[in-house]
């Protein structure tokens, strides 16, 4: 074909194959830009974007130390030293180089399609990594799926700027260099692990899986018996220049040292090098007793070692384990002493349909992947079952590691479908194909076909019926893979459309005549703030908003989705679930201007305030124990309501008297009812004495409350304009308004 020889073919063949899986998994992450807009989703890509807008007209220094006076007032944030900066350096590199070749692109494009161009990079390091473990053929469906797998898809989908959009790449090109070094020994593959981990660092918080799994490989490899000059070369070299240039990361310092979630790594390496200084005592004494005293030193000096690992830790010197890494391994640790925690969706133990839901057929066939590895058990083969144990366990405690578990499944898979195919695809009388042959047996193998004589052809004409009907008995099964794989096609495509590709900001219904309505109140009210609100204003409202409050209205807000400061969202919690006096109080001492609510009441939206409340009322009740009780929020069945039968302290909290403020009136004096909560609610009206009413969106999911001054309390609140008529009149969308910084 072209005057090309067969490798030739086949590699070219790859390279079409590869881009073009490349190319898929760009355009199938672009649904939510055809069917909403170029747009930022979600709440923490709103502080990426933010982040690297001041890194994009401000530069790299002065990005490192600056301080967000926006952020958690009145303490701010120092965004430089408590932040990941791999994504926004690398949206940055990519704005500038396209603008130095006379490219201009916004920032805000860039971010948006960041996710959907890196998810074809991680193709291509899939396909690398599977094809180290099998063959190029496990290698491209591999790379296939994980172009399209949902798993995947959930968090890398246009207008998905966040960590993970580029972290899954790093995490299996960095993979795919370790085994690359493992199998070499080399000390120039063993920096290139290095330094890709150093890139994972700077990228996601997830680099801890990295620093933990590759160690914990070696010390399988150790306890196998396959200790190996090429473990002891790729594992050192790995390990010192990975922890040096990770502490050159601000927000890391010197964790690698002084935290528990680094110390396997850091025992893994001393532990290598007493293995390799027995190994050349052991080849240079002949005495089987003095080996035998060898291995009893080791094994001293690894009790010795986590002995005194135990001790720095009870004495403080090494810090323990955090409580998010706590939480995974006792699933009920976070409901307990750290709610907020639990509190976030994505913390929830994952659900079994969740598994088929991300992964489809590739679920089915993940354990025929790993009985293959088991079968053969290389170096390789180790680590893929090591890493698929781990993740499996992970995924199963937290729906979102669902993520780290995906890759592996699309590994195993490839390798199961790819041996599938390879017997029912090969003729009888055909040899099996080597899985990896070097280039010297390729020449033996082509000088040995060439010197065959015309026996050859007389006997391969005999074979030929019997071949044919082999053939013919193997094509069901090959035709039922076909389908399987068609199907999960048909079902990755289904779901990135329909359920991954609906950005948070914006939603979409169906009118009765089937048409689409889309429901802009978010940025609406955003819209609102920034235009109507003083430069100086300060929103208080739940920590979930407060990254889209800043990067939409630009106004300082109390909390934020950075969580770090517990008490701080204790507060908040508190003023929300006590009553307006106490509210009040705690509004004033944080110089309050506005409160914002999100209510779905109206329209059947179950994101909303009321559906949070519960974790509201415990996180503050950790830290005011005294002024909240959660009990006192259900009814004597234990029932969580909103009607009637709602308790005296859930009706005179701030939050219920936000959410339900002149909600009657809608109703034209019939039964006010709460879509959300299947519940009437209580047609008396609701009275508010510290704050007024300043916006709500035109379907009233966003709600904003103008706190009064002091001098103001007890006067009747302003008219702000007829309520009814508010509803009725449809604002303009912002998304018809030029695009604002």
């Amino acid at each position: 074909m072209l005057g090309l020889s067969t490798s030739s073919e086949s590699a070219w063949l790859r390279v079409v194959i590869l881009a073009l899986i490349g190319i898929m998994a760009f355009s199938t992450r672009l649904f939510s830009i055809i069917r909403f807009e170029s747009v930022i989703h979600e709440f923490d890509p709103w502080f990426n974007y933010r982040t690297t807008q001041q890194l994009v007209e401000n530069g790299f220094y002065d990005f490192l130390n600056w301080f967000d006076q926006l952020s958690w007032y009145p303490l701010g944030r120092v965004v430089g030293g408590t932040v990941y900066p791999g994504i926004m350096v690398t949206s940055g590199l990519i704005h500038g180089i396209l603008n130095f070749f006379n490219f201009p692109i916004d920032i805000r494009n860039v971010c948006v399609f960041l996710a959907p161009l890196f998810s074809a990079f991680t193709a291509f390091a899939t396909y690398c990594l599977t094809s180290e473990i099998k063959d190029t053929s496990a290698g491209l469906l591999a790379a296939l799926f994980i172009g399209i797998a949902p798993g995947y898809i959930s968090r890398s989908v246009a207008g998905s700027y966040d960590n993970e959009g580029i972290a899954i790449f790093l995490l299996m090109f960095t993979f795919f260099l370790w085994i690359k070094a493992l199998k070499t020994g080399s000390a120039l593959y063993g920096t290139l692990t290095a330094l890709f981990y150093f890139y994972m660092v700077s990228a996601w918080g997830g680099y801890v899986f990295i620093i933990n799994l590759i160690p914990l490989h070696a010390f399988a490899l150790i306890l196998m018996g396959r200790f190996s000059t090429r473990l002891y070369v790729a594992y050192s070299t790995f390990y010192v220049i990975g922890t040096l240039s990770s502490m050159q990361i601000p927000f890391v310092g010197f964790q690698p040292t002084r935290t528990s979630e680094h110390m396997a790594a850091l025992g893994i390496f001393g532990l290598l090098q007493l293995v390799a200084f027995v190994e050349l005592l052991r080849s240079q004494v002949s005495s089987a007793q003095f080996k035998r005293l060898l291995y009893i030193f080791v094994g001293i000096c690894f009790v010795v070692g986590v002995a005194a690992l135990v001790a720095l830790t009870l004495s403080g010197f090494v810090a323990p384990w955090t409580g998010r890494f706590y939480s995974l391994w006792d699933t009920g640790y976070a409901k307990i002493h750290i709610p907020i925690i639990a509190s976030v969706s994505e913390h929830q133990p994952t659900a079994w349909t969740s598994f088929f839901f991300d992964l489809h057929i590739l679920i089915v066939l993940f354990p025929a992947g790993i009985f293959f590895c088991f079968k053969e058990l290389r170096e390789e083969h180790v680590f893929v079952i090591i890493y698929a144990l781990t993740a499996s366990y992970f995924a199963g405690v937290m729906v979102r590691l669902m993520l780290t578990l995906t890759p592996v499944v699309c590994i195993a898979a490839a390798i199961a479908v790819s041996t599938l195919l390879e017997g029912h695809l090969r003729l009888n009388g055909d040899e099996p194909a080597a899985a990896a042959a070097t280039p010297a047996e390729k020449k033996d193998t082509q000088d040995k076909k060439d010197t065959k004589d015309a026996k050859d052809k007389k006997e391969k004409e005999k074979r030929s019926a019997t071949s044919y009907l082999a053939f013919s008995s193997n094509l069901p099964v090959v035709l039922a893979i076909t389908g399987l794989l068609i199907l999960f096609v048909w079902h990755c495509t289904w779901v990135t459309q329909s359920a991954y590709s609906s950005p948070s900001i914006v939603l979409a219904s169906r009118r009765a005549d089937g048409s689409q309505l889309i429901i802009d109140d978010f940025r609406e009210a955003y819209y609102w703030l920034r235009e109507n609100t003083p430069a100086d204003a300060k929103i208080m409202s739940w920590w979930d908003y407060g990254y889209q409050i800043t990067g939409m209205a630009n106004r300082t807000v109390l909390v934020d989705n950075n969580t770090w400061n517990n008490t701080h969202i204790a507060t908040v919690g508190k003023a929300m679930s006590t009553s307006e006096d106490v509210a009040y109080d705690v509004m004033l001492k944080h110089d309050v201007d506005y409160v914002l609510v999100i209510f779905g009441g109206l329209l059947g939206y179950s994101g909303d305030d009321i559906n949070k409340f519960l974790w509201m009322i415990r996180i503050g009740e950790g830290v005011y124990p005294n002024d909240i009780t959660e009990r006192n929020f259900f009814t004597e069945r234990g029932e969580y309501r909103v009607d009637d039968s709602a308790t005296p302290t859930m009706k005179n909290s701030l939050m219920y008297k936000l959410s339900y403020y002149r909600f009657h009136e809608l109703y034209g004096g019939q039964q006010p009812y709460d879509r959300v909560r299947n519940q009437p609610v209580p047609r008396k009206p609701i009275k508010l004495n510290v704050v007024d009413e300043a916006y709500s969106s035109e379907n009233l999911i966003v709600r904003i409350y103008q706190v009064k001054k002091p001098d103001n309390i007890g006067r009747t609140m302003s008219a702000a304009g007829s309520f009814g008529k508010k509803r009725r009149r449809r604002v303009r969308k912002i998304s018809n308004k030029p695009a604002r910084g």
